[in-house]
Parts: C-alpha cells; sequence; structure tokens
C-alpha cells in the first residue's frame, strides 16, 4: 500500500472519509479481474416468478389494507440523476447541425435521425413547450421572422442552453413531464401522489429522495407544497466513491497530482437506504411515474405489499418457533418446504442428514434476512435488468436480479440464457427491512462484493478504469430473501428520452 500511495494520498483518503481496505479490495479487483455472475437459467411464471390471478390479487390487496397500520411504510426514491441522457440526441443535433448548409429534412435523412422528426413532430404536445416557446422569442426577439428551420433549431437550443432552461444538467425529478387540469406535474409530485394508496389516518405519508446537493433547493420548491408528507433527503455520500485506474491499474492522477475518485454508481444508495428506520420501504424510480395508470400502479403496489406482509409473517413465526429451540422434525420439515417453495432457497441435498441442531441453525440463517419482494415486467424488449436463477461458487442457487454487465456474453450458452429471458425488472420494490425481534437488519451484511463491475471510461481525454459497486438491487441485496411477481407492464412507465413523453401513459387522457 505504501508504495502505491504516497503520505499526501493517504491523507487525501481519509479526509474524504474513504476506507483504504475498500480501496485496496478495489485495486485487487482491478488487477485479478471481476468474475462474471453465472446463469443456471431465467426465473419464469412457475419457476422463481409468482403469478396471481385477479382474484388472488384481490386478496393480497385486502391484506395490505388491513394490516398497514400495523407498519411503518416509507418510500424510497433514487432522485439525484441529471437528464442529460433524455436529451442526449438533441445534444447531437445541436452539436451537429449546420443551420448555414443543412435543412432539418435533410439532417434526419442523412442520419435516419427518426427521434428529431418525432420530437418535432410532437413538439406542441410536450408539457414544457409554452413555457419553451416564451424562453425562446426572450432570446429570439425576431422569432417569428424566423425560417420554420431556424425556429425548431432556436426552440431546441433555448430546451438545452445554459441561458435558456437548461434542461439536460438538471435533475428528471423537477422537470415538467405532465399536465393535469393546466398546471405542470413534475415526476418528484407524482411520486407523492402515488404514494397514497399506505397513507394512514393522521400520519404524514413519509417520502425519501436521494438527491444531488445542489439542487435541494429546487425539490424543496416543489416538496414544501405537501403538508401532509413528512419528505427527507439524502445525498451519495464520497466515502462511496471508488478510485479510477489507467489502463495498466495504477491509480489514475488529476491536477496536482490528485487522485481520482468517481461515484460508485447506484449500490452505493445501500447507505442511504441503509439509514432509514421504517419497517416497509417501497423503492422506485424517479421517472417511472405515469399519467393514466394510477389505478394499475396503485393495486400492484398493494400487491406486492400484500405478499411480503404475508411471507414475512410466516418468516417471523417460523424464526421464532426456531429460536424457542422447541422444533419437531415435523415442523422442520413445513419449514425447510416453506424455506424452498415459498423463498425460493433451494436447500443443500445433504440437508435431511443433519442433526436437528444444526437444522435448526441453517434454517435461522437462510430465513433471517432481509426480504424483498419485485414486481417483474413480461419482456417486450425494454431496457433493464432481468430475473434469474445464478450459482455461486459453493453451489447454491438463488434468485438474482441481473444487468447485462454482469453476463459473460462471449459464453455461448451464457448468451442463450440470457436471450429466454421472459421478464425484466421496471425497479418496484418492497422491502422489509427489520428482523424477527424487530431490529433493524445491516444491510451492509447482505452485499455481494463480487458482484461489482469495471467499466471503460475517459477523464481529459485519457481512458481510465471505472469501478461500479454492486447495483442496489444487484449485488447490493444478493444475499436477502427474494420474491419475484408478475406485474402488468401498465406500471412501468419509465422516460428514458424527452421523446418517451409522448407516449400516451405521459398524455393527458382525453377520455
Amino acid at each position: 500500500m505504501e508504495k502505491i500511495f504516497t503520505e499526501d494520498d493517504l491523507i487525501y483518503i481519509q479526509n474524504r472519509g474513504n476506507s483504504i481496505d475498500k480501496i485496496q479490495q478495489q485495486l485487487d479487483f482491478f488487477i485479478q479481474g471481476i468474475p462474471k455472475i453465472n446463469l443456471v437459467r431465467s426465473a419464469k411464471v412457475g419457476d422463481g416468478i409468482w403469478q396471481f390471478s385477479e382474484e388472488d390479487t384481490t386478496v393480497f390487496v385486502n391484506y395490505f389494507d388491513k394490516h398497514k397500520a400495523n407498519y411503518s411504510i416509507e418510500k424510497f426514491v433514487p432522485a439525484s440523476g441529471a437528464a442529460t441522457r433524455m436529451f442526449k440526441f438533441l445534444n447531437e443535433f445541436l452539436n451537429d447541425f449546420d443551420a448555414e448548409n443543412d435543412t432539418i429534412n435533410s439532417y434526419i435523412n442523412k442520419r435516419n435521425a427518426k427521434d428529431i422528426s418525432i420530437f418535432i413532430f410532437g413538439l406542441k404536445n410536450f408539457p414544457f413547450y409554452r413555457e419553451l416557446k416564451e424562453k425562446t422569442i426572450q432570446l429570439y426577439p425576431n422569432y417569428y421572422s424566423l425560417s420554420s428551420d431556424a425556429k425548431y433549431h432556436a426552440l431546441i437550443k433555448t430546451l438545452l442552453s445554459k441561458e435558456g432552461l437548461d434542461f439536460a444538467n438538471k435533475p428528471k425529478g423537477i422537470l415538467p413531464f405532465h399536465v393535469r387540469d393546466e398546471k405542470i406535474i413534475t415526476p418528484i409530485e407524482e411520486n407523492i401522489f402515488e404514494s397514497d394508496f399506505f397513507k394512514k389516518q393522521n400520519q404524514k405519508t413519509k417520502i425519501h429522495f436521494t438527491i444531488t446537493e445542489e439542487f435541494q433547493p429546487d425539490f424543496e420548491k416543489i416538496t414544501n407544497q405537501f403538508s401532509d408528507c413528512e419528505i427527507s433527503f439524502s445525498y451519495q455520500n464520497q466515502s462511496t466513491d471508488t478510485l479510477a485506474v489507467n489502463e495498466d491499474n495504477t491509480p489514475f492522477r488529476v491536477e496536482d497530482d490528485k487522485l481520482f475518485f468517481r461515484p460508485g454508481g447506484h449500490g452505493a444508495l445501500i447507505d442511504n437506504l441503509n439509514a432509514l428506520q421504517s419497517d416497509i420501504i417501497y423503492i422506485k424510480n424517479i421517472d417511472n411515474v405515469s399519467q393514466n395508470h394510477r389505478k394499475v400502479i396503485e393495486t400492484n403496489k398493494k400487491l406486492l405489499g400484500g405478499v411480503l406482509f404475508f411471507v414475512q409473517y410466516k418468516i417471523f413465526i417460523y424464526l421464532k418457533l426456531l429460536s424457542s429451540g422447541n422444533v419437531t422434525e415435523t415442523q422442520i420439515t413445513e419449514i425447510k418446504y416453506f424455506a424452498e417453495n415459498k423463498t425460493s432457497f433451494p436447500l443443500p441435498e445433504e440437508f435431511n442428514f443433519f442433526q436437528t441442531e444444526y437444522k435448526i441453525e441453517y434454517l435461522i440463517k437462510v430465513l433471517n434476512r432481509p426480504i424483498r419482494v419485485c414486481g417483474m415486467v413480461k419482456n417486450e424488449g425494454e431496457p433493464g435488468g432481468g430475473p434469474f436463477w445464478v450459482q455461486d461458487e459453493k453451489g447454491r442457487q438463488t434468485l438474482q436480479i441481473v444487468e447485462s454487465s454482469q453476463i459473460d456474453l462471449n459464453n455461448k450458452s451464457q448468451k442463450n440464457i440470457a436471450k429466454e429471458a421472459t421478464h425484466f425488472n421496471p425497479v418496484d420494490i418492497v422491502c422489509g427491512v427489520k428482523n424477527f425481534k424487530g431490529e433493524k437488519f445491516d444491510l451492509n451484511q447482505f452485499i455481494d462484493p463480487k458482484a461489482a463491475f469495471i467499466t471503460e471510461k475517459t477523464k481529459n481525454g485519457k481512458p481510465i478504469k471505472a469501478f461500479e459497486l454492486p447495483g442496489l438491487w444487484n449485488g447490493a441485496m444478493a444475499k436477502w430473501t427474494t420474491i419475484f411477481v408478475e406485474v402488468p407492464l401498465e406500471t412501468f412507465n419509465p422516460v428514458k428520452t424527452v421523446n418517451d413523453l409522448l407516449k400516451s401513459s405521459h398524455q393527458p387522457d382525453n377520455g
């Protein structure tokens, strides 16, 4: 360690709050590589994914409504990301479009830029159109005398420029997504409205946003309108940043010979999640909101919560029984069946030959973990991680949400398993984070550090390797009890590009 880092480095690392041990672990991963995940098969309905009839759904929805008063419930919304990717194709247009020699039609035809064509065709249907036009006229007093192409160019420039609306540099959460009753609605507001399903009488609804500190006033300007909610914020701690390295795995340095740290990805948010004290926590991405599917979304949120309540109730009964030590072999067989068939944790064949004392110890270890119930939608070509059965180095098979970056796509059999996925992960998760004694789990104890990954980036024009922490719903939850439940595609309405706002789920429902 002394050979790699100077005394100034060590002081800098300490002042940032980073762990030397974790940095050493990251350097080891850079040098040795990170093994790809070992897919056994994709999870399917009847094999890792639960599917419910309308009648069964109603049962769990009612179960949720009946029992929600017994729990403290909170919503956790990662919302720090800037909207850069939403406007990527518009930024490319501004960089590449030659206003003097190009027409917009020639630009579209030359580059097959259908997204520009869709954007312009749907421009008046965007929720920000009125604000955009007013701002453009301010910046371009001669707007009405411009040619049609020049007007569109001016509008797009206004949308993205610093003196204009600067939307690509703002968090998605504060952007206009919907219009309802002539009022602009942001994703922050939609996430708050959507939380009504767990509202309790005479109590404020708890919602937590992870944000970047500089935009907190913008968030608060919106959230302060909701006096019936207890809204809190946190930032990604810089102590979770990871060290970047050169191609030869030596630490990359910037000006003044300083080490270069990068945010470790959304897996860093396990610390933010771990700080919450509620019994039950719903997780959802900031941009997955809908203008028109609120009833379907609410029903399926309750379904996931009802499944969690019921499974957790059964687990707690079994754990109390096991902890008492007064357990019969018949009861052990029942608990084993539950662990394998309801929590999808196959026990080793030799379990049946264990002494009773060790069977009890083993079952406690299997069941006494945080629980997550994850909605899964049918795979119709949308991006997102998928549900798979995965085998670890000890030969144990568990259910995991796996991103494509974790899979060895050069391995034919692994690639074929990935292709066979019938469902994908919309990040629609409800978590039980306390044990049967009512104590909070330390979520850091349930991370699989080997589920991290290495990516190639550039910094100051030079190639670097970056270390991404195990993803929040991937490796950071790898050792949780995991249940996958099929939910309708209508619950998944992400806004990955600005043109997604033109989809029916984001447009006013005019009957």
